[in-house]
C-alpha cells in the first residue's frame, strides 16, 4: 500500500509529554508517549493509581494541553481551546464515559443525553429522536423521564454511555467506567461497550484496573514509569 493510501489512526500521539510544576520543582507525569488507536479497535490501559492514565485521556481528548509532543484526531493536529469549531470537531470524534457519571441531577435521563447534542449545536426534532434512540439502545427507554437521582448506579452509567455516543463519535474513551459499580452491573456495562464496538464499529479506549476486562480488548497496554508498554 502506498504511503498516501495508508489509513490514518483515529487518534494518535507523538512524543507526548506532560509535566506539572510545584513552585520551582518540575513533576513529570507522562514522558515521550507514542500511541495510536485505529477505527473499530479496542485498547485497554491499566496501571496503578497515580500513574497518569486519566491525564493521558485528558490530553488525547483536548481537555488538557501537553507540555510537548502532539495529538492528532483523524490526521488533524489537536489544540486545546474552547472555539465552537473545536468543540464540534471533538463531538464528532470523541465520546467520553467517566467513572463518576457526571449527570446533571436536575435533568431527566433524556435531557442529560441531549446535553452532548446541545454543546455542538444540535437541537432539532430529529436530534431529540436520535437521543431517544440511543437511550433505547442502552435499554432504558422506560426510564428516559426519570431524574438521575431516581436511577441505579448501573442505569446512570448507561445514560452516561448514551450521552457519549449520541453524536456518533468515532471512538469512546472510558475512564474506569465500572469503578463505582457492583460486579454484575460492571459486566453489563462492559458488554454494552463491546457491543457498540462490534455492532457500530465504535473504537474503544478503556482505562481499567480490572485485568479480566482488559483481556477483552484487542490490545492491552500498561502505564508505568511515565510511559505506555505492551502487556
Amino acid at each position: 500500500m502506498k504511503e498516501s493510501q495508508k489509513i490514518k489512526p483515529i487518534i494518535a500521539t507523538e512524543s507526548l509529554c506532560k509535566s506539572f510544576f510545584d513552585g520551582d520543582q518540575c513533576l513529570p507525569i507522562l514522558n515521550n508517549i507514542n500511541f495510536k488507536i485505529e477505527l473499530k479497535e479496542t485498547v485497554a490501559i491499566t496501571g496503578c493509581s497515580g500513574s497518569g492514565k486519566s491525564t493521558f485521556l485528558n490530553l488525547i481528548s483536548g481537555l488538557e494541553t501537553p507540555t510537548s509532543g502532539s495529538v492528532t484526531w483523524n490526521g488533524s493536529k489537536v489544540f486545546s481551546n474552547h472555539s465552537k469549531q473545536f468543540t464540534k470537531f471533538r463531538g464528532q470524534i470523541l465520546g467520553f464515559v467517566f467513572q463518576s457519571f457526571y449527570l446533571i441531577p436536575e435533568l431527566d435521563a433524556l435531557e442529560n443525553v441531549r446535553i452532548a447534542q446541545r454543546i455542538i449545536g444540535k437541537n432539532s426534532v430529529e436530534d431529540r429522536e436520535r437521543a431517544r434512540e440511543v437511550i433505547d439502545k442502552v435499554g432504558l427507554s422506560h426510564r428516559e423521564k426519570h431524574l438521575s437521582s431516581q436511577l441505579s448506579g448501573g442505569e446512570r452509567q448507561r445514560i452516561a454511555i448514551a450521552r457519549a455516543i449520541v453524536n456518533n463519535p468515532k471512538v469512546v474513551l472510558a475512564d474506569e467506567p465500572t469503578g463505582n459499580l457492583d460486579q454484575a452491573s460492571a459486566e453489563s456495562i462492559l458488554d454494552l461497550l463491546f457491543s457498540l464496538n462490534k455492532n457500530d464499529g465504535t473504537s474503544l479506549l478503556l482505562v481499567t484496573h480490572n485485568p479480566q476486562f482488559a483481556k477483552r480488548c484487542k490490545r492491552w497496554l500498561t502505564m508505568q514509569l511515565k510511559g505506555l508498554y505492551d502487556v
